[in-house]
């Protein structure tokens, strides 16, 4: 197993500097990343808007345990703590697929379980990988179709770069 879909967003602190810090996490690994978003809050709705990006990674000496691990050495590094579900962090780095494999091990649930309800995770992801397909849920551009237009459109480009 190699390649993963990481959905990375922030929104305490230096928000593109956390992008970044999980982006230099996996840099050897990186096939491809998308622009950066800002999204509103999902789930606990009372905290900053999040700046959200997905990348897509490749490493055959990963498998989908070291890619979480990667991405939870990335939000340790940024200082994330854990105290509210779904409430503020500097660093969130979910691994959202690898390679097609399914996981129903509490610790990591794959593909990701909220991928196809969440627009911020399918607009950067179709940006880099229209043709992508989740697995046991179809082709991300049909799920993308699927979420309502208002919030389609709270998923806002922005200028700001990771390379």
């Amino acid at each position: 197993m190699s390649r993963a879909v990481l959905s990375l967003g922030s929104n305490l602190g230096d928000r593109l500097g956390f992008l970044k810090l999980a982006l230099d996490a996996v840099r050897p690994a990186l096939v491809a990343v998308s622009s950066v978003y800002e999204t509103r809050a999902w789930g606990v709705e009372d905290q900053p808007d999040f700046l959200n990006a997905v990348c897509v990674v490749d490493d055959p000496a990963r498998d989908h345990w070291a890619w979480l691990r990667t991405g939870q050495a990335a939000e340790q590094a940024a200082g994330r703590v854990r105290e509210l579900r779904w409430g503020p962090r500097t660093l969130d780095v979910d691994v959202v697929t690898v390679d097609g494999v399914t996981s129903e091990d509490p610790e990591l649930l794959l593909p990701h379980p909220g991928t196809p309800e969440r627009a911020s995770v399918l607009v950067p992801w179709a940006e880099i990988e229209p043709d992508a397909v989740l697995p046991g849920h179809g082709p991300i551009a049909t799920l993308l179709a699927a979420r309502p237009a208002d919030e389609i459109a709270t998923v806002r480009r922005t200028e700001l770069t990771l390379s």
